[in-house]
């Protein structure tokens, strides 16, 4: 039995470590590429990178152009909580409240996702629902990036200063 338990131990610390190396890799590749890593978020089977260069968000395999961002919104459970909606959209104009339907997790489970508005559609970041407000600190290094990105360029745009 003290075998079978040292075997499955052993397993256990070699896939851990793998998953490690391949977590460092993908953070490496992404610093390669020119971007900085934001978040690492948890997907069904991995973990789903969201980063950002000069001129895009990135998340996993999509990319986000900054300067068609118009708004962004932290959604628990699909609700919007936190919003921010850049001063260049006309506020007439500006996209109603993102709402998108409640996933059926139970209490214990509240759901954090960033919905980010462009021109042409809107992006889900879905940070999850682990608990220990894991998901939720997600949610807000997403939002919060972001959010600075729309301010910088809103700031930009009203005093005719460029672009940094």
């Amino acid at each position: 039995m003290a075998v079978v338990l040292l075997l499955v131990a052993g397993s256990l610390a070699t896939t851990l470590h793998e998953f490690r190396r391949r977590r460092h890799r993908a953070r490496d590749a992404e610093r390669a590429l020119g971007r900085t890593p934001i978040a690492e978020i948890p997907a069904e089977d991995d973990l789903v990178l969201f980063s950002e260069d000069a001129g895009f968000f990135y998340y996993g395999a999509r990319s986000i152009d900054k300067d068609l961002i118009v708004a962004a919104r932290v959604l628990i459970n699909g609700t919007p909580i936190a919003a921010y909606v850049s001063t260049r959209v006309d506020a007439r104009s500006a996209a109603p409240a993102t709402s998108f339907e409640d996933r059926p997790e139970g209490i214990a489970h509240d759901r954090w996702d960033v919905a980010i508005e462009t021109n042409g559609g809107t992006t889900l970041v879905e940070c999850g629902a682990i608990r220990e407000r894991v998901s939720q600190e997600l949610a807000r290094a997403v939002f919060d990036a972001v959010k600075q990105d729309i301010e910088r360029r809103d700031y930009h745009s009203v005093s005719a200063a460029p672009a940094r």
